[in-house]
């Protein structure tokens, strides 16, 4: 306990730092200071705060649903950006644009959400009809069908002349984050307290179906919450602040192999260690050119695919 503690406070000081780097002067001294605290509350109210709350939630949220994912697939090496989840996503939000472009941010979130949900089927139907003779396969069938979809959409995307505005989605980006602009990510916050509330379903789900059906649970319905939460999921952070690539596959390995494989006791701090990860990068993504920044989509690009090629090549790490 006393460790979560830590981690928590590690958190903390983490936000902290972020709250106060930036462009703008705001320190605690123009805080403190008459003169300028106006100006400096004010941009700390509208612009640090929501987007350090932005970096926390989404942080949290995606490396929940990468956990649920793998744990639903029972595989370590799957997660939305590496199971066609984000490309379904996207495309729905191409759909938007060129049949609807005027619905509100809600409605684009559902319908984004509703075709991460379909994506997700899809890429379990697929997995159901070829022989996995290698865990490295759904991974690869995942980053094969994304590739598929990714391309289908840029090049209707390109046809239409929408690929500038869909390239805004593609690459995670914290910096138009404002007071009004990421309160749909409270959602995710939701739907990962549901993810906790259903750990114990989830774990029982991941030793397979006819484990589940013995112990009376009922494992497509467990089966469908897990597809809700992760498509959900995916879909309000896509459209909040962009696609952040391979954090959701990182994190729960990294937890996994100090905590072990138990959903209830590894959320806590899969959700954790998630918002420190993408606040982290995002402090990083502000410092490396400042005063200009690097979308934190490229940074955790980087730091995710070179993690993600570790635990490919340290698979012993794992028992198997």
């Amino acid at each position: 306990m006393k460790y979560f503690v830590l981690a928590c406070l590690c958190v903390v000081a983490l936000g902290i730092l972020s709250l106060f780097i930036g462009v703008s002067d705001v320190t605690p001294a123009t805080l403190l200071d008459p003169a300028t605290s106006a100006h400096a509350v004010e941009m700390l109210m509208v612009s640090r705060l929501p987007r350090t709350l932005a970096l926390v939630l989404a942080g949290a949220a995606l490396a929940v649903a990468g956990l649920i994912m793998q744990m639903l697939v029972r595989n370590r090496f799957v997660e939305p950006s590496t199971a066609g989840t984000v490309e379904f996503a996207t495309l729905g939000l191409l759909v938007v644009m060129l049949l609807a472009p005027g619905l509100p941010v809600i409605l684009k979130m559902l319908v984004a959400a509703a075709f991460a949900m379909a994506g997700t089927a899809v890429f379990l139907g697929i997995l159901r009809r070829v022989p996995l003779r290698s865990e490295f396969i759904v991974p690869l069938i995942g980053l094969m069908l994304g590739g598929v979809i990714e391309a289908g959409t840029n090049f209707v995307a390109y046809r239409y002349d929408l690929l500038q505005s869909l390239n805004a989605y593609m690459i995670g980006d914290f910096s138009a984050i404002l007071r009004g602009r990421y309160e749909l990510l409270w959602i995710s916050f939701g739907l990962t307290c549901v993810a906790y509330v259903a750990a114990d379903r989830f774990t029982v789900a991941g030793l397979g179906q006819d484990f589940t059906t013995n112990l009376g649970l009922d494992y497509r319905k467990v089966m469908a919450l897990g597809m809700v939460i992760v498509s959900l999921v995916t879909a309000t952070v896509v459209v909040t602040c962009g696609v952040i690539p391979f954090l959701g596959l990182v994190v729960p390995n990294i937890v996994r192999l100090v905590i072990g494989d138990h959903l209830r006791r590894t959320l806590p701090w899969v959700a954790l260690l998630g918002a420190a990860l993408v606040i982290a990068c995002d402090i990083v993504a502000r410092l490396v050119i400042a005063p200009y920044e690097i979308p934190i989509g490229t940074i955790m690009g980087v730091i995710g695919s070179c993690l993600f090629l570790y635990f490919l090549l340290r698979r012993r790490g794992y028992g198997e």
